[in-house]
């Protein structure tokens, strides 16, 4: 174990920059920080994932895969059009994301500073070191003018609807930043609105576990609204 932990440190000094989940505090102006937890032996829906257990390759880059993807989530965010849906009207509940922002494999601003091998886990820090635009990006969404919302997001584990391990998560990910807004909302608006557009982005590493047989995440979000369309406009 010893060896291949030696080994993986070249790998990722190497190849990679690097990258990281986890909490916002203790984190500077011009640095976020983040973990990532890899599991080796993921099974899924019944059947064993495609390679398994993991190598330290394909765990090594799953973990940055996924550290990039929040990330990009934290600095960029996305921009939401939230059609809230309303039952009693038959309305449907629907969200769309579009990224503002993706951060590449190899950002050499990405740096892993620590990781370790437990209880069949990859487990990574990283810092990202921010630009000077992104630094503004950032200061932006802590201003008082962005509200905070949080919630609990779900995906089905089966990769037969959703194929591949991020793709599932991206979407457990995607439905809790939909509960966020929709929380958000009802605690902020004395009617419900029709329709919401504005920008989203989180707050933090987002927290995925296992309940009922699916993918959980609970994650915070920062959110900025630009219009809200009530009922009565239509």
């Amino acid at each position: 174990m010893t060896r291949r932990l030696t080994l993986f440190y070249l790998f990722f000094s190497l190849f990679f920059s690097a990258y990281a989940q986890g909490t916002e505090s203790g984190q500077y102006s011009d640095v976020i920080r983040g973990q990532v937890f890899v599991d080796f032996e993921n099974i899924y829906a019944g059947h064993v994932d495609e390679e398994y257990p993991l190598s330290m390759d394909t765990a090594s880059r799953r973990a940055l895969d996924e550290v990039a993807l929040f990330f990009s989530a934290m600095i960029h965010g996305w921009s939401f059009s939230y059609e809230v849906g309303e039952r009693a009207r038959k309305i449907d509940e629907n969200l769309e994301l579009t990224p503002l922002g993706k951060i590449q494999f190899g950002d050499p601003a990405l740096v892993v500073t620590e990781s370790e091998i437990k209880d069949m886990q990859l487990i990574i820090w990283a810092d990202y070191h921010l630009s000077e635009p992104m630094q503004k990006r950032m200061q932006v969404w802590r201003t008082g003018m962005i509200r905070n919302a949080q919630a609990i997001g779900y995906a089905p584990i089966s990769f037969e609807t959703y194929p591949g391990w991020i793709a599932v998560k991206q979407l457990a990910l995607e439905d809790s930043a939909r509960a966020a807004l929709r929380a958000a909302l009802r605690g902020s608006e004395r009617n419900r609105p029709k329709h919401v557009t504005g920008f989203i982005s989180l707050a933090a590493f987002p927290r995925f576990y296992i309940e009922a047989g699916r993918w959980a995440v609970s994650a915070r979000f920062r959110v900025q609204i630009i219009e809200i369309r009530p009922f009565a406009a239509y």
